[in-house]
């Protein structure tokens, strides 16, 4: 395929909250730090020219968190890309707090809340952040605290809409009650689908669903692993694969593969002009 044919476009788009339309194929930036989502990358060039590529292969979603080294993938982002595109929305997290690499300990409490908000926009360069989710629920926080708090910042016009990650339908009916939530961020991939439920009760709400680990970090794409076969017969990458089929789950599917490589970025497009039979899809639902 051609450089300049290589695009996310043909993916589609949806629009977030209706007024935030995007290109459905986004791109997450946990793997711009380093080792444990801790620290500076080990070639922060190549993670600017990673940010600067999404740019050209018409990415217009790119989700981000403040735990993420912690800011490094903010600070990276705003170097890449500010100013930014006007069609450029960027998701954001908070909620969670960062002791070490591989450590994640939710705090909910309103005023951190609040605190890593700000940072957001002063890291981001933004005066006000398009979509803002919480990170994790916090079980020592009433919950109408911590989306009280969410639905405070946006009607002070710091936040455009709101959304929630690794959710129960339970949790998201109840934060619905609170206000309205635009979207959810759950773990899903096609060999990993415990939030099915979750995803079915998006759609049927026309609430965006951004499936993290969507690739489940490479697992996917191993040698003999369950998308191996059918990548080899359609003459695709298994990466390529299990982004097609999260496309072609449901509308609503907003996939945001993440990577450190500009190759890798641009293997992980290509899956937007892969049209999946029916006969192909519903094989490798069932594999």
């Amino acid at each position: 395929m051609s450089e300049t044919l290589l695009s996310a476009k043909p993916s589609g788009t949806y629009a977030i909250g209706g007024d935030l339309p995007v290109v459905r194929l986004g791109y997450g930036t946990m793997q711009l730090t380093g080792p444990g989502v801790w620290g500076d990358p080990a070639d922060p060039e190549e993670a600017l020219r990673v940010l600067r590529r999404t740019a050209d292969l018409g990415i217009t979603l790119i989700d981000t968190a403040d735990a993420y080294g912690p800011y490094t993938a903010d600070l990276l982002l705003k170097k890449a890309l500010h100013p930014y595109r006007k069609d450029l929305v960027i998701a954001t997290k908070v909620g969670h707090t960062r002791q070490g690499p591989n450590i994640w300990t939710p705090l909910g409490r309103p005023e951190y809340l609040r605190q890593q908000t700000e940072l957001n926009l002063r890291h981001l360069g933004l005066e006000r952040i398009p979509l803002l989710q919480l990170h994790r629920v916090d079980p020592a926080v009433p919950l109408e605290d911590q989306i009280g708090e969410l639905d405070a910042l946006r009607k002070e016009g710091k936040v455009q809409h709101i959304g929630l990650s690794e959710v129960s339908v339970a949790q998201l009916e109840a934060a619905r009650a609170i206000t309205s939530i635009v979207a959810v961020q759950n773990r899903y991939n096609v060999a990993d689908r415990a939030s099915e439920d979750v995803l079915e009760y998006a759609e049927a709400n026309d609430i965006a669903f951004i499936p993290w680990h969507p690739l489940a970090t490479g697992r996917l794409a191993q040698p003999g692993g369950p998308l191996d076969e059918p990548s080899r017969r359609l003459g695709v990458t298994p990466s390529q694969l299990a982004l097609a089929w999260l496309l072609r789950r449901s509308p609503v599917m907003l996939p945001i593969p993440g990577t450190s490589s500009v190759g890798h970025l641009e293997q992980n497009v290509a899956a937007a002009q892969i049209t999946l039979s029916d006969e192909d899809f519903e094989a490798l639902s069932k594999a």
